[in-house]
């Protein structure tokens, strides 16, 4: 009959042999946290192998993603459709077992991890998700909501200032759901962490609002298992279990060092391990006797039938609000979304109102808001000045769990990451506000979001030099072209209120990645359109303005910008030239089009072309070409009032003028 360490050493040694095997990976953390994973797994972790998508599983996140052979041998252990040949592929192009644990790779990951301290984000935003969740559905008598999500950290994940933001919110949004275990072994990269980490980390966190259980022996079944079950006893503050224990466990001359941190432990001292440890089966050997006392498939198979039947209990009594639930956890759309979104567009469109695109995306949010109960929005301190409220929201605190707005105060990284977990949890589609300039805080969470696909909505208000008087330090310059360089990430910049409803439809139908949306904070004029043109809107890029007779040149334009663009091109078509005018709300939609429509819109004979943004114009040049011309900014802007700092660096209707007839001139 297997121990429990004999469990645990089950862990350790497919981290060895995997480690080795690869000679590339990280054996420290798993075969340190090896049994607090097994109490975890095989004690209070509710999931059912056979069907990881159940969405009343509870949720586990490795934050300290580089241990990842901890949860793809937990995974492996317990029932996951995660054969052996995948460990033994560890690290391996296209192997369901990468260096880090990344979501859509491996069944039962929830998320990417990695970058430290957003898993512990994304923890937070799952806890977060089920609160809302279970306050929007659970009823009297039927609970259908109600799971724990549970996370490992290290020290380096609360060494990330990340993990200041969300764990302060946590605490004080009372997310007891939420549990947390730092393996508190000591040791960085760099060594002993008593250099450069001296945090009192339990003092920090009861400082924040949690339950915290200090010194737990995180090698002691009994005391892991007592310290879970008083955190699961807690229902309104999150639980921190610092869990004190040995980096790399069992090996005998390396153990408690950084040598063992990140590297494979070599031949000899895998050896000497196994000794240590007792197990002398070989690489890659489990025994059947420890493969049962694992296997989750039957208990999870049994959790997950008691709940549906709970559910189809639910279901009789409250049939609407089942069938909502299951639409939402599914990530569909209500069914008349799509259409009721075209008529909006049509009637935002002729009533043809002038202002500025954050004020814009607010009567948006009115339309749409009542339509989409899974919108949660929020705003890191910039509520008013992102327009992210609208008229049905209901915030969400510590007292009212059941509303559809948060206020992250000033935590643009933080409220990033967590929307990430919302998304990644189910049930909800987030939106997050704040000025653009500061999406560089969040900028890798942003990039997450695309790494995983998620279904996220960045609200990004103030675009541009026209922010005017608060100067450089608010005013986004290169903003806009590292945004674009994210791979799967759409970026929006909407001309008007037109072109901004189409990007929130746009936004809110993609289900296979985030979306960003550039939004001004001065007023912008509204621009005519027919039917086509405003269908053509949704494909990124399409001819706004058509000369009467064959187009000389084409000027492009995004956002404030377009205004521009139209006002060049009626100056010259007054002096006889023929310039057609492309609004490109969205490049990368534009770029996914087919050929045949890209070319529709800008012919490769219509050589002279002009980019215009307010911004550094690095993202127009595929589009210009190399005979083009760029009107842009060359670098930060200026304190004064938005005209003044637009006639000062350049970028005016004379200068657009100029470039096209020097296009046109040369071409």
């Amino acid at each position: 009959m297997p121990t429990r360490r004999d469990l645990a050493n089950a862990i350790r040694a497919l981290a060895m042999d995997a480690v080795q095997r690869a000679n590339s990976g990280h054996p420290g953390a798993p075969m340190g946290m090896a049994d607090i994973a097994e109490v975890l797994w095989n004690d209070c972790l509710r999931h059912n192998p056979a069907n990881p998508n159940w969405p009343e599983r509870d949720r586990f996140v490795l934050s300290n993603g580089h241990g990842s052979m901890l949860i793809y041998a937990a995974l492996h252990l317990s029932g996951y459709d995660l054969p052996l040949e995948q460990l033994k592929n560890f690290r391996q192009l296209h192997s369901a077992t990468p260096g880090h644990p990344e979501y859509g790779d491996t069944p039962g990951v929830e998320t990417t991890t990695g970058p430290l301290g957003q898993g512990i984000a994304n923890a937070v935003g799952m806890a977060l998700a089920e609160r809302v969740l279970a306050a929007q559905f659970n009823q009297p008598g039927y609970t259908i909501v109600d799971h724990h999500t549970y996370c490992f950290l290290g020290d380096g994940c609360l060494m990330e200032g990340i993990s200041h933001e969300v764990c302060s919110l946590a605490g004080t949004l009372g997310l007891g759901k939420l549990i947390a275990i730092y393996d508190d072994n000591g040791i960085s990269i760099d060594g002993d962490v008593s250099g450069w980490f001296t945090d009192n980390t339990p003092k920090r966190f009861e400082a924040y609002g949690w339950q915290v259980i200090a010194d737990v022996d995180g090698h002691d079944p009994a005391a892991i298992k007592a310290a879970l079950d008083a955190a699961k006893a807690e229902p309104n503050r999150p639980t921190l279990i610092c869990a004190k224990t040995v980096i790399g466990f069992g090996a005998p001359n390396m153990a408690g060092t950084h040598d063992v941190h990140g590297a494979p432990l070599g031949e000899a001292e895998i050896a000497a391990a196994r000794e240590k440890l007792g197990w002398s089966h070989e690489p890659f050997v489990i025994p059947d006797d420890i493969y049962a006392d694992w296997d989750a498939r039957s208990r999870g198979a049994a959790q997950e039938s008691s709940w549906q039947a709970a559910f189809e209990a639910y279901a009789e009594v409250y049939p609407e609000q089942a069938a909502e639930y299951q639409r939402r956890m599914a990530g569909d759309l209500p069914a008349d979304f799509s259409a009721s979104a075209q008529a909006m567009i049509a009637e935002l469109q002729a009533a043809g109102k002038a202002d500025a695109s954050r004020k814009h995306s607010q009567a948006v949010l009115n339309q749409i808001g009542p339509q989409l109960p899974e919108l949660l929005g929020g705003s890191a301190d910039l509520t008013g000045s992102n327009n992210t409220w609208w008229s049905g929201c209901e915030m969400v605190d510590g007292q009212s769990p059941g509303g559809n707005y948060l206020s992250y105060g000033v935590r643009e990284f933080g409220m990033s990451a967590m929307m990430n977990g919302m998304a990644l949890h189910g049930g909800f589609i987030p939106y997050g506000g704040t000025f653009l300039v500061f999406s560089d805080y969040a900028r890798n969470a942003v990039r997450m979001a695309a790494l995983m696909g998620v279904r996220s909505i960045f609200v990004y208000t103030h675009d541009s030099i026209g922010l005017g008087e608060d100067g450089p330090t608010h005013q986004p310059v290169e903003h806009l072209p590292a945004l674009r360089l994210i791979p799967n990430l759409e970026v929006w910049r909407p001309a008007d209120v037109t072109e901004t409803a189409v990007a929130w439809q746009s936004a809110v139908e993609r289900q296979d990645g985030p979306t960003a949306l550039a939004l001004s904070r001065q007023k912008l004029p509204h621009q005519s359109r027919n039917t086509q043109q405003c269908e053509d809107i949704e494909k990124g890029g399409y001819i706004l303005h058509e000369p009467a007779t064959t187009p000389e040149a084409v000027v492009m334009a995004s956002g404030s910008e377009v205004g521009m663009a139209m006002d060049a091109a009626a100056a010259l078509e007054a002096q006889g030239h023929a310039v057609r005018v492309v609004s490109m709300p969205c490049i990368e939609r534009f770029m996914a089009q087919p050929a045949a429509y890209q070319s529709a819109v800008l012919p490769s004979e219509l050589t002279a072309r002009v980019a215009v943004e307010a911004a550094l114009p690095n993202s127009w040049q595929g589009l210009v070409g190399t005979t083009g011309a760029l009107v842009g900014l060359n670098g930060f802007g200026h304190s004064a009032p938005a005209d003044a700092v637009y006639a000062h660096m350049g970028l005016t209707v004379e200068a657009v003028t100029e470039a096209l007839k020097t296009q046109m001139n040369g071409n």
